[in-house]
């Protein structure tokens, strides 16, 4: 089932979608969330811009997109209803609060006349529900003005909804008893509105059927499970990162839409050893970060791609340092301010090259919202064993939306500890032992890592180039050369795990995505071999360097198809690696891609 909860960015549809959605992954449904509102703070009420919107797709097996086209579209008002009906196919169900539906309100978004009455629905199930009026009735008994007791009937909505798919109702119940603790006439009021819409739905002839969607039992392995976003996953897997690497976790950082949450959370695990520091700017916020990976930290700071362009410097900076730095950037729509709320991937050159000078950096992305915890541990990896900055990139998309994780089991985590330079690490002609700071490891290129203070391993850092070995300033041609050579290698060296194809039938084409796109393309790729079609896929995590076998993969397949939410970014690298015909198929619209649409591109690929 896909469900939208739609209304003014005022009306609480993402806490509603949010509670449906926890009590949905209680149930032990698998489970995609797609949250979607508007950039400003508060856009005007009744409008289509002011539009926010909760789409949640659940079932008793194994899925991967919050779905095309929801079955239920819940609208509070007649903008929700207006901008969210397009989506829908026909024969959905419709539950309008037909309280908001006032001339006035019809206007302001160019209803002439009433689309309950003109028949302009009729292809779809509508359910007309006063929301408004039977909420303000629920509560008559509470001392509450009506506009209080107005602002309670998303809660009837989701008690409706709860009812109608059997989620279970103790969870919500717990949460408004204890968001409203210390208002617990409110937390009365929003649960007297919540059991309201249930026994509503309960009673009503209007919804003759309910629904029960079991559990996804065999979809997943064995394990407990919890309902995560990705960037609360992120959160998750920088604090196990700082825990398995025994360093403390410092985050400097800005606050930046949608990478914020990251702020927030990190912020409330001080005894897991995390320190926050919200800077003045995003500039401020890496230079601390550097300077606490200098320190022995394990440092990152969080942006978007706006933050990105400021903090270039400091992240060639820390290429030169070649000091472990980890740079989350949660991808929103641009370019400058651009689409604050809505999803891209347009940020993946300006990670790669978005530097002065020669300034290689590794780039991974994870592919879901579950995934995030397990690529900030691999971030994590490449960092401090190759002593570089990492670049994370994941997307709006990712950050917000939502989907079951297996918690792991410690034994599973990844020994991430790191050896601090402890005394002299050369011998000069004349005998005499001293510390070199840029002498590497033969294996990984990395330098030794001084912790600061440590006696006898004073050295010099800046952003004039360094000698080779000693670390001194120089000018020297051809130590430059030599440098730059040095650390584009190191990057390159990095070890990264085969590329792992899908492909059971002997394909003659291969999708190959990266990012967010792992859910639509391989929900399409399903789609397709269902129809007989024979597709190969495979999902790139790091980007930077790519993995050794996959120009070995490019070269078996006679066409390559890149779908990406840029203009062909991926593709272009490619393109220019190994020469390959890569095909691009690409969307910006600020949304993520639709497994049908994805689905009829290669169809149409594989035809041509």
């Amino acid at each position: 089932m896909i469900i939208r909860f739609a209304g003014d960015s005022g009306d609480g549809m993402q806490l509603t979608g949010d509670r449906f959605t926890s009590e949905t992954a209680s149930f032990g449904n698998d489970l995609s969330t797609l949250p979607n509102f508007p950039a400003e703070i508060r856009a005007p009420a009744g409008t289509l811009p002011g539009v926010s919107s909760f789409q949640l797709h659940f079932a008793d097996h194994d899925i991967l997109t919050p779905g095309d086209a929801p079955n239920v579209l819940v609208a509070m008002n007649p903008a929700a209803l207006k901008a969210n009906i397009g989506d829908l196919p026909r024969g959905a169900e419709v539950i309008v609060n037909t309280d908001e539906f006032t001339k006035r309100a019809m206007q302001k978004v160019g209803y002439e006349t009433s689309p309950l009455e003109d028949g302009s629905l009729d292809g779809y199930q509508v359910h007309p529900v006063p929301l408004t009026t039977l909420t303000v009735e629920a509560l008559k008994e509470f001392d509450l003005t009506r506009k209080e007791a107005e602002r309670s009937k998303n809660m009837f909505a989701l008690g409706l909804l709860s009812w109608m798919y059997h989620r279970p109702t103790e969870g919500t119940e717990r949460f408004l008893r204890a968001k409203f603790a210390k208002k617990p006439d409110i937390a009365a009021a929003n649960l007297a509105a919540f059991r309201a819409g249930w026994n509503f739905g309960e009673t009503t002839e209007d919804f003759a059927v309910s629904y029960e969607v079991a559990p996804a039992a065999t979809a997943f392995p064995p394990g407990i499970y919890r309902n995560i976003s990705g960037n609360l996953a992120l959160s998750y897997g920088l604090v196990a990162a700082s825990r398995q690497a025994d360093l403390p976790l410092y985050l400097g950082s800005y606050p930046i839409t949608p990478a914020s949450d990251i702020l927030h959370e990190l912020s409330k695990h001080k005894n897991f050893g995390v320190r926050t520091f919200q800077a003045e700017d995003e500039i401020a916020g890496i230079g601390a970060a550097l300077g606490a990976a200098f320190g022995g930290s394990l440092a990152v700071t969080t942006t978007s791609g706006p933050g990105v362009a400021l903090k270039s410097e400091t992240i060639g900076l820390a290429v030169s340092l070649e000091l472990p730095l980890l740079i989350v950037d949660i991808q929103r729509g641009g370019p400058s301010t651009g689409l604050p709320t809505k999803t891209e991937q347009a940020d993946l050159l300006q990670a790669m090259y978005g530097r002065n000078g020669e300034a290689p950096v590794p780039v991974v992305a994870p592919r879901t919202p579950a995934d995030c915890f397990d690529a900030a541990l691999e971030a994590a990896r490449i960092a401090l064993t190759y002593r570089t900055p990492v670049f994370l990139l994941s997307d709006g998309y990712l950050a917000n939306g939502s989907e079951p994780w297996r918690v792991p089991d410690l034994e599973e985590l990844p020994d991430l500890r790191v050896q601090f330079a402890q005394g002299p690490n050369h011998t000069l002609d004349d005998g005499t032992e001293v510390f070199w700071p840029y002498k590497r490891d033969p294996q990984t290129l990395a330098r030794p890592w001084a912790i600061p203070g440590t006696p006898g391993l004073e050295h010099r850092i800046g952003g004039i180039e360094k000698e080779d070995g000693t670390g001194n300033i120089s000018y020297a041609p051809a130590n430059h050369d030599f440098m730059v050579r040095t650390r584009q290698a190191k990057v390159d060296g990095i070890e990264v795990p085969d590329l792992d194809v899908d492909d059971p039938n002997g394909a003659r084409t291969l999708v190959l995505g990266w990012g967010s796109t792992y859910g639509p393309i391989t929900a399409a790729v399903r789609r397709l071999r269902r129809a007989g079609e024979s597709i190969a896929q495979a999902h790139l995590r790091h980007l930077n360097p790519f993995p050794k076998n996959l120009g070995t993969v490019l070269e078996r397949y006679d066409k390559v198809v890149i779908p990406e939410m840029n203009l062909g970014q991926l593709a272009t690298l490619i393109r220019a690696k190994y020469l390959v015909d890569a095909h691009s198929y690409t969307q910006v619209n600020g949304m993520p891609f639709k497994a049908e649409q994805l689905a009829t591109a290669l169809k149409e690929a594989i035809d041509g």
